[in-house]
């Protein structure tokens, strides 16, 4: 057989041809798709070692100050110990903190959760104490207290004005803890340390961390409506709220108020929220109304204002808090407002679009946990600075919303890159309004 026609196994490659790789597109390229999930974690680790360096807790993918954790998020590391004599177990143990402290008195109540632990060596076994234990704990997304199972709440901070007035807190420790055998101790030689409640010799490394869920819609935010010679033209993307501002003079009419907001009532904090709205009512009553209707800037002073607002709410009747008849305390803080731009008008109608935006923008999205209750609502609201003396009444309209850390994705891409969980609790569209 003939191989003077065969070709050679191995082809030199011709690098002339071989286009040069940059992670940025160049000029004249472009980026078709990236998954986040793709790229490289979080390289780096959090270390906490104990005073003398007889033990250290080593947490992986950590590379910021204090260990920062998502949804469903594994914390996994090493615990080392120098000197393994004597030592009965070594355990890993996550808590969870609910603190509601009384500011006058001084008094607080802490609801402490256990989460998450492992036993990773103890003198049971039959293998001799290691100088270095691996774990891996993965983070519940619910929790129990009081018999009430509720989602895992962020780690929150909040201080309520009054008399009395409160600071809650939600936080998360890890708590690396090896043990060793109780001594007797001088002051009672003949008496066990662990009867006196003292734990001599055993090592407790514990570090605080961030828990920070990350959520997103389940459905895109919808194509604008359009506007037709009586108003707009709702579609079922669209909600409608309607409602009165009331009319004080005779001579004047009612007007007739439609709202419309994104059905899904679930946007994502980053993200301008958009609205639609018309007011309806006579000739005579909307030209009335004009110095009180809605501006394209942003003003306090403004009587007509569309409006983000969260009441943060602390129950305190299991606290047993002495001097106040108090069961529930509460704030109500403006996350954002809206601007106003003239979209149409008719002989009985004018209508207006626009956005609602964040600023500054917020990391904490609403939850109940326990005690403590975070809820965001669009507040629409007409109040007159004359107050009786002026034409038209006061209106109040809330609607509840729930706010988002990430946009909607169709796929998911781009999840993952700031947190130490790719995990994503995506909301349903429909809500309990009365939570």
């Amino acid at each position: 057989m003939s191989t003077a026609s065969l070709p050679s196994y191995y082809l030199a490659p011709n690098l002339s041809r071989t286009p040069a790789y940059t992670e940025e597109p160049q000029e004249y390229e472009q980026r078709i798709a990236l998954s986040d999930r793709l790229r490289p974690g979080h390289p780096g680790i959090f270390v906490k070692q104990s005073k003398h360096g007889e033990a250290r807790l080593t947490l992986n993918a950590q590379d910021g100050q204090i260990p920062t954790y998502g949804s469903g998020g594994i914390i996994n590391g090493t615990i080392d110990v120098a000197k393994t004599e004597n030592v009965s177990s070594i355990e890993i143990k996550v808590e969870g903190h609910l603190r509601i402290k009384e500011i006058a008195e001084g008094g607080t109540v802490d609801r402490k959760v256990d989460l998450a632990s492992s036993v990773l060596w103890s003198k049971e076994e039959d293998n001799p104490c290691p100088n270095s234990c691996e774990f891996q704990l993965v983070l519940p997304n619910t929790f129990e207290i009081e018999g009430q199972h509720y989602n895992l709440p962020p780690t929150y901070n909040v201080k309520l004005s009054g008399l009395p007035g409160f600071v809650a807190f939600i936080e998360y420790s890890i708590h690396a803890i090896i043990s060793k055998p109780s001594v007797a101790t001088t002051l009672a030689p003949r008496m066990k340390a662990s009867f006196l409640g003292i734990s001599i010799g055993t090592i407790t490394l514990t570090t605080p961390f961030v828990y920070h869920p990350r959520t997103r819609p389940m459905v895109p935010l919808p194509a604008p409506l359009t506007i037709s010679q009586n108003g707009y033209v709702g579609t079922p993307e669209w909600q409608v709220h309607e409602s009165v501002i009331p009319a004080r003079r005779s001579s004047l009419q009612d007007i007739s108020t439609r709202l419309y907001v994104p059905a899904s009532r679930i946007f994502c904090a980053s993200q301008g929220i958009p609205f639609h709205i018309t007011f309806e009512s006579s000739a005579l009553s909307l030209a009335t109304f004009l110095p009180f209707g809605p501006s394209g800037h942003i003003s306090s002073k403004k009587p007509t204002r569309l409006q983000i607002m969260r009441q943060v709410a602390v129950d305190v009747r299991h606290q047993l808090i002495l001097g106040t008849s108090k069961t529930e305390m509460w704030r109500v803080d403006c996350l954002g407002e809206a601007t106003f731009r003239h979209a149409g008008d008719g002989p009985t109608w004018v209508s207006f679009s626009g956005d609602i935006s964040i600023d500054p923008p917020v990391k904490v999205m609403g939850f109940k946990a326990g005690g403590i209750a975070v809820k965001d609502c669009i507040l629409f609201s007409m109040t007159p600075p004359e107050g009786q003396k002026a034409p038209f009444g006061e209106l109040r309209q809330a609607i509840p919303i729930r706010l988002t850390t990430d946009m909607w994705s169709s796929d998911g891409a781009g999840i993952g890159t700031d947190l130490r969980s790719e995990s994503v609790l995506s909301l349903s569209s429909s809500m309990d309004t009365s939570s």
